[in-house]
């Protein structure tokens, strides 16, 4: 059996709990508080530690996702959780300019982690004003080999979509280890 490690990261409210709750064959296991800052008073709880779902994809894979926080006091988390990730989907809100701002030094942080694959997952693409992938790419600097999937994390195929984006991204990446002779 083979359990599989993804972690869903991104900007605060960019629906990585929602993303992980709707695709999870088990209650997620989060650490959800109250909010205290004003300023981020758009929802009524933030996850403060982690999210925690379980998809079995067959009998030899399961997959464990692992929610990051969103807000940067809590990055001491990024790390931990970056630990033995097999890849990880970066979460953004279509519809906030400064989630796709921030979203960029998520990145740069967790690429230092662990230079393993990742997706962008374009998150409310459903909302009026949902900025289209193509110019997410352009905002963020991203080369094209990166894939930017169209998403809304409520939708259980939306979110299969970017979980299938990863599985493909991360195939071409062992398959690019060993025609360079890393595998």
């Amino acid at each position: 059996m083979s359990d599989i490690k993804v972690v869903v990261t991104g900007p605060f409210n960019s629906g990585k709990t929602e993303f992980i709750r709707t695709i999870s064959e088990i209650g997620v296991v989060n650490t959800d508080q109250p909010i205290t800052n004003p300023e981020e008073k758009v929802k009524e709880t933030t996850t403060v530690a982690i999210d925690y779902g379980k998809l079995t994809l067959d009998e030899d894979f399961i997959l464990y996702l692992f929610g990051t926080p969103g807000q940067s006091r809590f990055k001491h988390m990024w790390e931990i959780l970056s630990r033995d990730m097999l890849g990880y989907i970066v979460m953004v809100d279509s519809t906030d300019p400064q989630s796709i701002e921030k979203a960029k030094d998520i990145i740069r942080t967790f690429s230092a982690y662990a230079p393993v694959p990742f997706v962008v997952a374009a998150n409310k693409q459903d909302m009026e004003g949902a900025i289209p992938p193509d110019k997410i790419r352009d905002m963020m600097g991203l080369p094209p080999n990166i894939k930017i999937v169209p998403c809304v994390a409520t939708d259980k195929k939306s979110v299969r979509d970017v979980l299938i984006a990863l599985a493909q991204t991360v195939l071409e990446w062992f398959e690019e280890m060993e025609k360079a002779g890393e595998g």
